[in-house]
């Protein structure tokens, strides 16, 4: 969605003015509020992100910055877990974090036209449109994460070197868990997320709700090269 340059000047002025008001409606001093300038300014900054090609951009990198910080977490527990079994923690392995990184950022943009394409398909926020959205989140289920199911373990499989057999007989031995567990996570998050999120934040939402998601996927992915 754009705004005209009176539109941002007038929402601008709305929230200078909100601002203002706030100390004056709550009837008793609260803890000191930023300086209205400053928050508005770093909301102005922000928007740009989330509109026209930058959007894009936004959702990419997004993406692959989470499935990085997923990766990071899983290698410091396991750097726990090696240090109590052997007394020396296994070092940080950056190419695989760099693998996850470019994962992530080669998902981006599939969701990002996604998410545009079945907005576009089935209109619909709030629960006036609930039987609407419950559609949304079942095509979602049954197609976006079987798809990014294949990708990801073909994907890494091809980062890492592996043939297409091996990559593929990794797929079969653990799409079915990942699959289990992507119905246990993501129907309810995307219910959320297609009742309350404005279209432009969809996949930065999803990206809010994946850091645990990505750490188990890292997990999934190399639990077979851990010690044990």
């Amino acid at each position: 969605m754009c705004l005209g340059a009176g539109a941002e000047a007038a929402s601008l002025a709305v929230s200078r003015a909100s601002f203002r008001e706030l100390p004056a409606a709550s009837g008793c001093p609260g803890p000191a509020m930023p300086p209205p300038r400053v928050v508005v300014g770093l909301w102005a900054a922000w928007r740009p992100l989330f509109r026209g090609r930058l959007l894009l951009v936004t959702n990419t990198l997004g993406c692959g910055a989470l499935m990085a910080a997923g990766d990071g977490v899983r290698q410091a527990w396991e750097r726990r877990l090696s240090e109590g079994a052997s007394g020396q923690p296994r070092p940080m392995d950056l190419r695989r974090t760099a693998r996850m990184f470019a994962m992530g950022c080669s998902m981006g943009p599939f969701l990002h036209y996604w998410y545009l394409w079945l907005d576009k398909l089935f209109p619909a926020m709030g629960f006036k449109d609930i039987r609407t959205i419950v559609k949304k989140v079942l095509i979602d289920q049954l197609v976006a994460s079987p798809v990014l199911g294949v990708w990801y373990f073909l994907g890494l499989g091809f980062l890492e070197g592996q043939s297409l057999e091996c990559s593929y007989q990794e797929m079969q031995d653990k799409f079915w868990e990942f699959y289990k567990a992507d119905w246990c996570v993501w129907p309810l998050a995307q219910l959320v997320n297609f009742l309350y999120v404005p279209a432009h934040y969809r996949v930065m939402y999803v990206n809010s709700m994946t850091l645990g998601w990505d750490t188990y996927l890292s997990y999934l992915k190399h639990r077979d090269h851990l010690p044990h």
